[in-house]
Formats: C-alpha cells, sequence, structure tokens
C-alpha cells in the first residue's frame, strides 16, 4: 500500500504523508479505515517509528486522519470544501501547473494540451 525511496530527495515522512492523502483523497481509505500502528507501518517500511509518527501528526493536522489512544488512527470524516474554497484550491494549482510549464519551456497550448492525456 505505502512504498518509501530512501533514495529519494523527498523525506520518507512526506512520501508516507503524500501516499496516505492520495489514497484518501482517491476514497480507497474510506472515512474510519484503521491505518497501520505506527510501529507496524515503520517495521514494514524499515523505518523509525518516529519517521511514520510525524507523518501521522501532519496528517492529522490536516485533519485527514484522527487519533486516539488505544484506538489507533482512522481516517476522518471527509469535510467537502465549500465552493469559493475549491475555486480558491484550483487556482493555486493552475497557477503552480503554470509555473512549472513555463520552466519546463512549454508554450500555453503544450502545457494545455497535457491535461486531458493525465486526466
Amino acid at each position: 500500500m505505502i512504498e518509501v525511496d530512501t533514495a529519494s530527495p523527498v523525506p520518507p515522512y512526506e512520501q508516507i504523508r503524500a501516499q496516505l492523502t492520495a489514497l484518501i483523497e482517491s476514497g480507497e481509505l474510506a472515512e474510519g479505515a484503521r491505518l497501520p500502528a505506527i510501529r507496524q507501518l515503520a517495521g514494514d517500511l524499515g523505518l523509525a517509528p518516529g519517521t511514520v509518527a510525524r507523518a501521522y501528526r501532519e496528517l492529522e493536522a490536516a485533519g485527514r486522519v484522527v487519533s486516539r489512544v488505544r484506538h489507533g488512527t482512522t481516517v476522518a470524516a471527509r469535510i467537502r470544501p465549500t465552493a469559493a474554497q475549491s475555486r480558491a484550491r484550483l487556482a493555486e494549482a493552475a497557477n503552480t501547473y503554470a509555473l512549472a510549464a513555463r520552466a519546463l519551456g512549454l508554450t500555453r497550448d503544450q502545457a494545455v494540451a497535457a491535461i486531458p492525456r493525465e486526466w
């Protein structure tokens, strides 16, 4: 379910956080789904428990999971963004994409053409 590339410049906790976020957002991890215990996941991935704990803390701070003593960590109820929040997040993502496309030397048409292929 979760894989960590120790050769990646992305820190392991961030790889875990990003992968779990993607699983939650896609619905593969449904509301109330229980995440592996910190020690269990750390052992499975060959990482220090503190690394997994940091990923879980960041997920909890973002409201994606809820951690309770003796009950473990579960996927939080999904909060639907308002229309204004959705527009703001989309604008931010579009800006990031446009900056990346320009940095790669792509034209606007080339950047726009890439979207349907990835959709």
